[in-house]
């Protein structure tokens, strides 16, 4: 029985690097990389240690640039650097846990930087963008609410109208 929970161990510890082996350094549409979360406006849990909280806005993140890439041509590469967050909403204490209360007061705030090349590595364009959305609970809400739809919503109306024109 031993023998069967070491294996199973391995197996189970093996996956990640599997997932992960078809992708070499070079073979991606969308890489993220992060500053530093302490110096960021507002990326606070709503309860919950903050470790924790910071992979799932990374990961969260990372998955929206990954959604919005594949838009792309293929060969085109999208690399981002992400400056500073301040996500929709503002926590605040309820009883006694922390909530997120999301009001038009409390708008989405992102500071990154790009790079965009083509399939052979020529530089298509490269900036710093600031967006803010004032105005982020007047628009209709289209598709589910999930977590950070309002932040996705405003990374993903800058790709639509800037990034893509600039390619087409």
């Amino acid at each position: 029985m031993k023998v069967i929970n070491k294996i199973a161990a391995v197996l189970v510890l093996s996956i990640p690097l599997l997932a992960n082996a078809s992708d070499s350094p070079g073979d991606f549409k969308s890489k993220v990389t992060w500053g530093d979360f302490n110096d960021f406006t507002d990326v606070r849990p709503n309860g919950g240690p903050k470790g924790s909280f910071h992979k799932q806005v990374k990961k969260s993140f990372e998955k929206h640039f990954a959604k919005l890439a594949k838009k792309l041509p293929d060969g085109y590469k999208l690399r981002v650097k992400v400056n500073d967050l301040d996500l929709a909403g503002d926590v605040r204490f309820g009883g006694m846990n922390e909530m997120r209360v999301v009001k038009p007061i409390y708008f989405p705030k992102i500071k990154f930087s790009y790079v965009l090349t083509d399939s052979k590595g020529k530089l298509i364009n490269k900036d710093d963008v600031k967006l803010k959305d004032m105005g982020f609970m007047d628009k209709i809400k289209s598709g589910r609410d999930g977590s950070f739809y309002y932040d996705h919503k405003l990374i993903s109306e800058w790709f639509n109208k800037q990034l893509l024109t600039q390619i087409k």
